[in-house]
């Protein structure tokens, strides 16, 4: 498993339709087991978004099918 570190700043793209969703901006974990639970992408494209944005998604970890190198695949 990547660290989360690893995940900040990659583009999101939705497979289900193409589109890209934006880039990540925080990933959520469980730090009791250490696993990550989600991912925060900015739905605007902009990667200085704040966490607290109306226009952010969070994308549950199990819909997440593929970590690329400079990209993420999601399903939504």
């Amino acid at each position: 498993m990547s660290r989360g570190i690893d995940f900040k700043q990659k583009e999101v793209i939705n497979i289900k339709d193409g589109k890209i969703l934006g880039f990540v901006i925080d990933v959520q974990a469980d730090f009791e087991n250490g696993e990550i639970r989600s991912i925060v992408v900015a739905r605007t494209g902009k990667i200085f978004n704040t966490i607290n944005s109306k226009t952010n998604v969070t994308v549950p970890w199990e819909n997440i099918k593929k970590i690329g190198e400079d990209v993420i695949l999601v399903e939504i």
